[in-house]
Order: structure tokens, then sequence, then C-alpha cells
């Protein structure tokens, strides 16, 4: 096969099983990966520069398509389940042959990075694509390595193969539709064919990440991070797709460690990627200038985002295709942040939730065993787009608020996160982006204005001293006064206009934590148990 890009590793593809007739390029530069990509119909150039690409069929995450490797030296780890489904062997040996044929004539794309930006945890990445475009998204999102000595000695402990036009048969390969996302724990290796959405390599990622960690003694997160006047001045965002993680951790007033996922090592924290992946559906430079301003740079690549066939001009309004329309973009193309991504310990650890009840108050602080009850829960409302067949914000409970991407029991998490915040002594705030005035349809998202005026007041130790005043069903402690944020709006049962109706939405609410909760009660404590909502 002929090799081409600025430097190959001596640790083939041939390693992985892999030969074509076709050329290899290596780690391409983003203005060789442009020309690939443009060349071969996979992208269009936008007039600021961006690379907008489209993911056909699939712009969001297929999980239920999302299978793990039943083997003998991980069996015994793995939370299996709805979330991480058994696939036998075999049929991963079947589909591995699928696409290695499917490969055997094509040009391929190889980026060698890392997971993980401490180097005395990360994790060496080897990503196989058959598009040009996908290669870069995976220069964006995970750590590049800049040293090309270390690139030509370059060995992947880690190897994500994307055949994204191979296809499996259900009937024979054991998999649920023609899609496939497979986790091979023993030969480390993930597999995915059957979608063109580049997500599924991000999270494939960070779930091996979920199970590689906690071995050593660190905690993974599905949470951003920044940082105030120092390092060690640290917040983390813990939530799902579309709360704000992204929103929220850019803020001009702090220095961003990473938008998405991180780790909790001994040491502090650090960021398991080296970019971002933000959602940009109706982004306005007004409102988040610099996500605005790093999706309209050379560089970043666009998903699903319509533009002017003339103009290029970009169209981040329009849902055309998604609403799940996504920006991935290195953490250098943002001025207010630490491209070390590495940090000390947090001081402030905020869940957030975006409940389209209207039940929740839009801020409030965890005790001990509160912390660990909601971050077990793990409740939010998926929003339109980020997973096939969601359309409108629907309720859901998603443990560790990352539960489609833990390999292991939830309970390996939560037991060191509750560790860690005792031992750091973290607090620990819920901050609710969802609705407020009533449920979806009827009151209002909550104002990002509003929102951040929130996350400042709890982050200064504003809030340190403050009275508050317990939620009547949740028991949240809820702040009495923010300057600037209106006390109905601070206490969701005075924004409603029918009293009535919000008590029983709350109720509604309460008896889904607490039947959630159930699955969880005989691994806590009675303290845990009792930190839930009252029915």
């Amino acid at each position: 096969m002929q090799k081409r890009g600025p430097v190959w590793s001596r640790h083939g593809i041939e390693e992985q099983g892999l030969a074509t007739t076709g050329t290899v390029y290596w780690n391409l530069p983003p203005a060789w990966a442009y020309e690939e990509a443009v060349k071969r119909g996979e992208a269009a150039i936008s007039a600021d520069g961006a690379l907008i690409c489209h993911t056909g069929e699939f712009t969001g995450r297929s999980p239920n398509d999302k299978f793990v490797v039943e083997e003998p030296g991980s069996q015994s780890q793995v939370w299996w389940g709805k979330v991480n489904k058994p696939i036998a062997p075999a049929a991963f040996d079947r589909l591995f042959d699928k696409a290695r044929t499917h490969l055997a004539g094509k040009d391929l794309f190889v980026f060698d990075g890392y997971a993980g930006a401490d180097p005395r945890y990360r994790l060496p990445v080897r990503v196989i694509t058959e598009s040009a475009w996908q290669s870069l998204f995976a220069a964006n999102m995970f750590v590049r390595e800049a040293d090309p000595a270390k690139l030509a000695d370059f060995r992947p402990g880690f190897v994500v193969l994307d055949a994204m036009n191979a296809k499996a048969d259900p009937a024979a390969d054991g998999t649920r539709t023609s899609t496939f996302i497979l986790l091979h724990l023993a030969k480390n290796m993930v597999l995915i064919g059957g979608t063109q959405y580049a997500g599924e390599i991000k999270k494939s990622v960070f779930t091996v990440m979920n199970y590689v960690l906690p071995g050593k003694g660190i905690l993974p997160m599905h949470c951003s991070a920044n940082y105030g006047q120092d390092r060690d001045d640290v917040a983390l965002f813990f939530g799902l797709s579309g709360t704000g993680k992204t929103t929220l951790s850019a803020d001009p007033e702090r220095t961003l460690i990473g938008d998405d996922e991180h780790a909790w090592s001994d040491d502090g924290i650090f960021n398991i990627e080296g970019g971002c992946y933000a959602k940009v559906i109706r982004l306005s430079k007004e409102g988040e200038p610099d996500i605005w301003e790093a999706s309209h740079r050379f560089g970043t690549i666009l998903e699903n985002v319509e533009f002017g066939p003339e103009s290029r001009k970009l169209d981040l309004d329009s849902t055309r295709f998604t609403e799940n329309t996504r920006s991935s973009y290195p953490i250098t193309h943002l001025r207010n942040s630490d491209p070390a991504g590495v940090s000390g310990h947090p001081r402030d650890v905020v869940f957030l939730t975006c409940d389209a009840f209207g039940v929740l108050p839009p801020l409030s602080r965890l005790a001990g065993p509160q912390a660990m009850y909601h971050f077990l829960s793990g409740y939010t409302a998926k929003v339109a787009g980020t997973e096939r067949g969601v359309t409108e914000p629907s309720a859901t409970f998603s443990p560790c608020f990352g539960g489609p991407f833990l390999p292991r029991h939830p309970g390996v998490y939560a037991e060191m996160l509750g560790r860690k915040l005792e031992q750091h002594g973290a607090r620990v705030w819920l901050l609710n982006t969802g609705w407020t005035g009533g449920p979806y349809g009827v009151g209002a998202r909550m104002k990002l204005g509003l929102t951040r005026r929130l996350v400042h007041a709890a982050l200064s130790g504003e809030l340190e001293k403050a009275p508050t005043r317990p939620d009547p069903i949740f028991g949240l402690a809820i702040p009495g006064d923010v300057s600037g944020v209106p006390g109905t709006v601070l206490r969701p049962w005075e924004s409603w206009s029918d009293r009535a109706a919000y008590d029983a939405s709350a109720a509604k609410l309460a008896r889904m934590f607490a039947d959630n909760f159930k699955q969880y009660e005989s691994g806590v404590s009675a303290a845990i148990r009792a930190a839930g909502p009252k029915i």
C-alpha cells in the first residue's frame, strides 16, 4: 500500500490486520485534510473557512446499536443490560472481516493521538477512517502529538476502526440493524459501521476511558470544566447533551479546561479530549461569542449545518437536516482556554438538569447524601436531535449524567465521586437549565443570562453563607435571594399561575425519581436513600 502524510508510524495498520490497495494518509494537517475532503465530495468550505459535512441518514448517536463483546477478561466487570448489550466474539470477528473486506480497495485515513491531556494517564489512540473529514474530526477532538519522532514510533493502546459505509446483516451478524458500534475490550478495538455520524468515534473512546481509568483509581466524568483566577479555582459541570455543559463552561471570566469529558486523579483534573463538540443550532454571536467565533474559523468542522449554495454563508437557525447541528474544533480555537488541559481539584461541582416539567428550582445546593442521590439519578430531559427518534424533550434518568457511556456499574463511579467530594470539600449544586413557569409547551426555557448569573453567584462564593429555604418536595436548599434573579424564578411553585398544577407536576416527577432509584437502593446507605424527594 502507498503511504502519504507528514509522518507515519512504523507500527502500521497491518498490525490491526488491515491491508488496502489504496493509499493510506497519515496524520494529515488540516489544510491537506480539507483538500482531500473537498476533492472526494465529502465536504464544502464555508465563507468563513469552516469545513461543512453532512452525516447522511444519521445525525445523532445510535445507542441501541452499541454492543460490548462478551469475553472472559472483562465479563465480570461490565454492567450488562440496556446500555451494554452483549455480543458474541464470533459476531465481532464476522463484522471485522466484513469491514476489512469493505475497506480493502479504499484509501484510508489514520490519526494517531491520545485520550487524556495528562501524559501520566493518557491512552494512545489510533482512529482509522474511510473519509478525510472524519480523520480531521479525530484530530480536532483528541490530543495531538506534535513530536514527529514520537509519531513515527506510535503504538496504539486502543484502535477505533470506522468503516462508516459497511453495513451489518442483522439476521447473520447478531445486530439490531445494519448499524453497529462494537467494543472489544480484549482486542482493544472499537468497530463502527453503518453510520457516518462522527460523534460515535468521540463517545466510543470516552466509553473506553470509562472502563480503563477506574482500574487506575481515576474517576472519568461526563462534564465540562473551567477555572477562575488560578488552576485551583476549578468548577465541573456534569450533564447530558443539551443541558449546557459547553455553553456554561465557555465563560469569558473563567478559563476553559474542556467542554465535555474529564478525569479526576489524585493530582487534580485533566481533560480527556483536545477539542470541543458544540451544538450550534440557533447559535448567536451575542449570546455565545466564543463558540460562534470558533465555528467560523478554518480548521473547524460543521456537521449538518445549512449554508447558501452561492454565498457559502452559514444558516445556523436552520433545522433542515437536524436540531443536532454540531461544531467540532480544537480547544485552541477558543481565546480563553488552557490547551494544557490540566488543573487542580475542583472547588465546585455543578449537576446540570434540563427539567421539562418546570418543577426543579434553577439553583439549589446539595448536601453530601443528596449529591450522591442526584448523581446516581442523573435526571434531565433528552432534547431534540441528540439521539435518533427524539423530536421533543422527554424525561430521562441517566446515572452519573452519562449512562450511555458507562461500561461499569454506576455505583463504581458514584463511590469514587463521593470519596473525592469528601476529601476535597467541594460544594455541589443542582442547576436547572430547563423550564420555568410551567412544563414544556406552557412555560419558558430558562434565559441564558439568568443561568449565567446563578452560576457566577455559586462559584464566586457569594452564596456560601446566604440563607436558604428547602424545596417542599425535593428538599433542595434554595437560595433565599440572588441579586438580579426574581424570587418567583428561584422558587418555581411561585412562577406557575396554577399552584395546584405545579403540585401535581412536582408529585409526578417525585414518583419518577423514586421509581427510578429503586434499582440502586440495595447498594447505598440509608442516608442516600432518604435524600430523595418526599412523596
